[in-house]
């Protein structure tokens, strides 16, 4: 009776004769492996690539998951895959990537209106509104973006927030050089009740960082989410001497988000 007993109890039930070492080694082997944060964002730039299509003019963005996109795409042109593809950078670093990928370029001048743009974000809000800039190129981002018939941002989970500011991190806002002080001191006091604090962006030999366009930047930092996001950005805009800030309000077609769970896509 014992033996068959032992014949017909559930294997989850019987002592192992697997050595302990065994047991770790086949539990290693089942586990999933952990993602990187560029993992996420080649992951999500992967997808937003699906958006392209032959014939398109594109605008390329800036930053480190901007750079997997335009990367995916010098692959898919010199595989022949896409054909007739025509990019309008947002920087001089990504008119340099795309170049040497043999991504034929172009400006606003030539063509004003784009069928799509792809680039990344700081943050992100439940109403797909944007803090972008942290790298430098809002400017050129915002107008590149702004004349395209659709925006597709790639982030990873991190950049989700409740509220735009929401992260604790830099809100940036080109500045020119011109009395740059002077608008850091007003940019600061617009927000005073927000607990806003104001730094002038500095390079690391602690000089002013200096944008492609030649301007400065000041970056906000809040203690707590922006309350009206598209009343701050009127009265930061209505600022002489602000050239652009990085609240990208109301632009967004589409937001591809890798996560530990895959990848998801949130569109209005």
């Amino acid at each position: 009776m014992a033996a068959a007993a032992a014949l017909f109890s559930p294997s989850f039930l019987r002592p192992s004769s697997r050595s302990p070492a065994a047991s770790r080694l086949s539990i290693k082997a089942l586990s999933a492996p952990v993602l990187t944060q560029d993992d996420l964002k080649k992951l999500a730039a992967d997808k937003a690539v699906d958006y392209v299509k032959s014939g398109m003019v594109l605008g390329l963005g800036t930053g480190s998951t901007a750079a997997f996109v335009v990367d995916k795409l010098g692959s898919l042109i010199k595989s022949g895959q896409l054909t007739d593809i025509v990019g309008v950078p947002t920087s001089k670093r990504t008119q340099e990537q795309a170049a040497a990928l043999g991504i034929p370029l172009s400006t606003l001048d030539d063509h004003p209106r784009l069928d799509l743009a792809i680039d990344g974000a700081d943050e992100v809000d439940p109403n797909l509104d944007l803090v972008k800039g942290r790298g430098g190129a809002l400017l050129r981002e915002k107008m590149v973006e702004a004349a395209s018939s659709k925006f597709v941002v790639v982030v990873d989970e991190s950049k989700l927030v409740t509220g735009l500011g929401g992260s604790g991190l830099a809100m940036p806002v080109e500045v020119v050089q011109f009395c740059w002080n002077y608008n850091l001191v007003r940019l600061r006091e617009l927000f005073k009740l927000e607990g806003c604090e104001a730094k002038l962006r500095l390079n690391g030999d602690g000089k002013p960082y200096v944008t492609d366009n030649s301007n400065f930047i000041v970056d906000l930092y809040f203690d707590t989410p922006i309350k009206d996001s598209f009343a701050a950005g009127k009265e930061i805009a209505a600022l002489e001497g602000v050239v652009e800030h990085g609240l990208f309000l109301g632009m967004t077609t589409a937001v591809i988000i890798a996560g530990g769970s895959g990848v998801t896509v949130k569109t209005k």
